[in-house]
This record gives C-alpha cells, structure tokens and sequence, in this order.
C-alpha cells in the first residue's frame, strides 16, 4: 500500500513537472514582446556618490549586514544543541577579526589600485597595483592593490569610505561561511586564525581581481572576451571562494564521519527549525541592501537595472525554495524547513552573480536551478564523501554560485551593464547603450557568445582553484602546527564531535516519592 501511494506521488509529480517546464521556458526565454530596447536604457549617473544621496550607502550597507547573520543562523540550525553553542561564538568572533583584518590589510589589497581603472577623481590617489607582467602588457593585470592601509592616507575619500562600508558585510560571510563550518573540528585557535586570514589576505585579493581592477575583471578590454569576469554581487568572490576554502578545511581536519552500518536518514534533523527560517528570510532582505550599497556599481547601472536587479532578487530566493520543497515532501511525505532554508539561500547565491543582467523569469529559473542542487550536493558531502559538512557550506555556496555565473553568460540580455568594468562605455558590439550580453539577448542588442561564457568559466576556475589552494597552504601547516603542540604539551587534541547515531530512548526511573504515593481509582475523594 505505501508502494502504490509513492507511486501515484510520482506519477502527479512527473505530471506537473511536464506541464511546468514547457511554460517555464515559455516565459523565461527573453521575448521580443517583454525585452527593452536600446532606445530605453538611460544615462548612467556621475562618478562618486553623485548616483544616490550618502544616506543611501548607509541604509544599504547597515541592511547587508543582515546576510551574514542570516548565513549564521542557518549555519547552526543544523547542527545539535552543544556544537550549535560553540559554532554560533566562533562565528562571532569570525565576523570581528575578518571586519579587523578588511580594515588593517585587506581594502589596500582589494582598492589600492582602482583608480587605474575608474575614472572618478576620488580615487586618483588609489593607484598603486602590482602586476606580475611588464608595464608593456598595459593596466587592467593587477594581482594586488597597494595602498590605502588601515584605511587612512590620501586616497581616503568618502567614496572610498563608501566602498569600505559596502564590502564589510562581504568580508565577514566569506569569513564566517568556513568557520561556522570548522567549530567543533578543528581547534579554536585554529578557526580564530583563518577567519583574521580570509578577511585581510584571502577575500581581498579574489576581489581585487574582478573589482579592484585586476585582471579578471579586464579580460573583456584585454582579450576581449565579454565584459570581463562578471560577478554583481560577490557570487565567486564571497560564496565560491568561501566554499573552496572551507572543502580544504574539512579534507584536513579529519577524522571523518565513519561509515553507517545502518541505513542513514533520509534527510539530516534540524534541530533548530526556526533559526533556519528565520535566517533565510534575513538573507533575502539583507540581499536586496547587499546588491545597491556599492558605489562603484551603482554608477554604471540605470533605472532598470536598479528596479529589476531588486525583483530578480525575489525571484531567485523562490525558485531556490521550490526545489527542496518538494524534493523533502515527495521522499519523506512532508516538507522539511532547513532543507528548504538552504533552497533559499542557494538561489539568493546563485542571484547574486546574475543579479540584474537578466530578465525576471530567467532570474526564477536561476534559482530554481540552484536550489534543486542543493539536496544532492548534501547527499554527495555527507554520505559519499563523509565530510560532515553539518553547516551546508559546500551544498549553498559551492555549486550554486557556479549555477549563477554560468548562466549569466547565457541568459545575460544587454539591456543593462552599459559600461561594466570599463568595457563598452559608449557603444558595446557597435550597439548604443548595450550592456553586459550572452548567448539569448532582448532585441536590438547582438549576442556576445561565446567571450561572455568563456570569462565566466575562466573566472569560476581562477577563483574556485584560489579559495582551494590558499584553504591547503593555511590550514595543513597550521594544523600540523597545533597538533604538535597540543601533543608536546600533554593535551590530547580535540576530536570532531559528531552527530550521535540514534538509539533507544532511556526509560527513566521512578523517584521515590512516586513509589510510596499511595495508588485510588481517579474518581475516589481523599478521606477526610
């Protein structure tokens, strides 16, 4: 009988899945009847924070701030009660060393150099960058900028104190996303150190690369391949990088989970549901904030891709929850809610990468993508590879940040980006006003395949190699490092504290108060 009902499930999933799919490549292929046109892009504002009053920068910098919390609190909803505890303190203390190391170290290494590439005169003072190639080879092959440290000197200007304030919340996820991950199975010390790393050094450089003008973002005006690396908002730079650095993390500090001699769980218990609900909600308004308060990026966008970037924002959080929605209640009988969490914040990271390059029933099939790898990347780390990535890292940050930058360079429809990254500030493929393109554009606008899609793979390698390596060149020699001393010291080094395997619930034991309370029927009166 339970046979036959999942079988009848199926065949009405099946069924709805066919009918679904055709109107959804209906309506989210870009249309003639719903695309804009050249003639409606409009200008671009002025340099600096001309594009909006300083407020503004304020408001969306203080509302971003709420993504790394949200990314906390759906860290440790998965997690059991002791090890929730100790994750949830180190990814405070990761939020506060990473924001620590961003401003000592990290803005000179990510903006020392951008004004080699803007225009705008508040950064005519950031303009050292060091290259590895010859002045011969032209600007746009930095590696590392070189001024601007702990924020102070010339170059200081209330653009760059915007720019700052924009990528601190950028800071602290990229940091906080590993650590919460690593609490409980690598030792503290350990955590603390790496988190100081990934904000001064690790995150810094990535973005350097793609916003700071190096060189990923300059492979449009170097090799002419699209627009360059594109990445709105921090898709490969935040959630790429972080996933790859926290997959080194996991692979050295093992033990890993052994192998179940009984058949697992299908899904993995939340303990703390809400904290998951509430912390994917707290994602997806904190993304809106998180997408407008840089100035720099504000600057090269006109009104619709403002408006429309904040409507795909919707769109990719509900298609990334559909996925795990119905995968749960189809296998299980019931939707579960840290699956369906994930689901959200998995497409609002996909949505992050496209952003408002595309139409608004592109940005739905985005996340809808991305949320449905999300079940199968936990399969996949858990159960396959025993990693124990209790936190789901890997399975919201990993492949659906690769979901997102891959089909932007195929769904990406030019009617926004006019000038992204310096490339195409007047006319782009000899069309005014066309922005960032792939392979199905709006009409009007020429397809820019494949250069767009061969940036996007080229920058998703680099910054998915960087986040791996640089995870392997820390955490192996630091491991090693603090083994030995816990073990010269006398201290046996901590082991991963992993879920428990459920067993039969303990009976508990009458106390003795109850045994010689004497026994009457319900309705009998005590006498009097």
């Amino acid at each position: 009988m339970h046979q036959a009902r999942l079988l009848a499930r199926a065949a009405r999933l099946h069924g709805w899945l066919a009918l679904s799919i055709p109107l959804l490549l209906l309506f989210c292929l870009p249309s003639s009847l719903f695309a804009q046109s050249p003639g409606s892009t409009t200008e671009s504002s002025a340099a600096g924070l001309a594009f909006a009053p300083v407020y503004w920068y304020l408001l969306t910098a203080g509302l971003a701030m709420l993504v790394p919390a949200g990314f906390l609190l759906v860290g440790v909803a998965g997690l059991e009660p002791a090890r929730a505890w100790d994750a949830a303190l180190g990814g405070m203390a990761a939020l506060g060393l990473a924001g620590f190391g961003y401003w000592a170290v990290g803005f000179a290494l990510q903006f020392g150099g951008v004004g080699l590439v803007y225009p705008q005169a508040e950064l005519r003072d950031l303009v050292w960058e060091w290259s590895p190639f010859a002045a011969d080879w032209g600007v746009g092959w930095g590696v590392a900028g070189l001024s601007g440290w702990f924020l102070s000197g010339a170059g200081v200007t209330p653009l760059a104190y915007g720019l700052f304030l924009a990528h601190v919340p950028w800071t602290m996820t990229a940091a906080l996303l590993p650590m919460v991950a690593l609490r409980g199975r690598a030792p503290a010390t350990a955590t603390l150190i790496l988190a100081l790393a990934i904000g001064a050094v690790i995150y810094p450089l990535g973005e350097n690369w793609v916003r700071g003008g190096g060189w990923l973002g300059a492979l449009g005006n170097n090799l002419n391949l699209g627009h360059g690396f594109v990445d709105f908002g921090g898709a490969a730079t935040v959630h790429l990088v972080a996933a790859g650095f926290a997959l080194a993390a996991l692979l050295v500090w093992v033990p890993r989970r052994p192998r179940r001699t009984q058949p697992s769980p299908l899904l993995a218990p939340a303990q703390l549901p809400l904290l998951a609900v509430v912390g994917s909600l707290l994602i997806l308004g904190g993304s809106i904030g998180w997408l407008w308060s840089n100035p720099l990026q504000m600057s090269s966008l006109n009104a619709i891709g403002l408006m429309r970037g904040s409507v795909n924002m919707v769109l990719y959080g509900g298609g990334g929850i559909l996925a795990p929605l119905l995968y749960t209640w189809f296998v299980t009988g019931r939707s579960e809610p840290l699956s369906s969490a994930r689901g959200l914040a998995a497409g609002v990271v996909a949505g992050l990468a496209a952003a408002p390059f595309v139409q608004p029933g592109v940005a739905f099939l985005i996340g809808l993508a991305a949320g449905a790898t999300v079940p199968f990347v936990t399969y996949l780390v858990d159960d396959l590879l025993r990693l124990d990535d209790a936190t789901g890292a890997l399975a919201v940050s990993g492949l659906p940040a690769v979901v997102g930058l891959l089909l932007l360079g195929l769904f990406a429809d030019g009617a926004t980006g006019q000038g992204w990254q310096m490339t195409g500030v007047d006319a782009y493929l000899g069309v005014t006003g066309q922005g960032v393109s792939g392979l199905f554009t709006a009409r009007g606008f020429q397809m820019d395949f494949p250069g767009q899609l061969q940036a996007q793979v080229i920058g998703i390698l680099a910054l998915a190699l960087w986040g791996f390596l640089a995870g392997m060149l820390l955490c192996v020699p630091l491991g090693l490092l603090l083994h030995g001393l816990l073990r010269s010291s006398g201290i046996v080094p901590p082991s991963p504290r992993l879920p428990v395997e459920p067993g039969p619930a303990p009976v508990s034991q009458p106390t003795g108060d109850w045994i010689n309370m004497p026994l009457r029927a319900p309705d009998e009166r005590p006498r009097g």
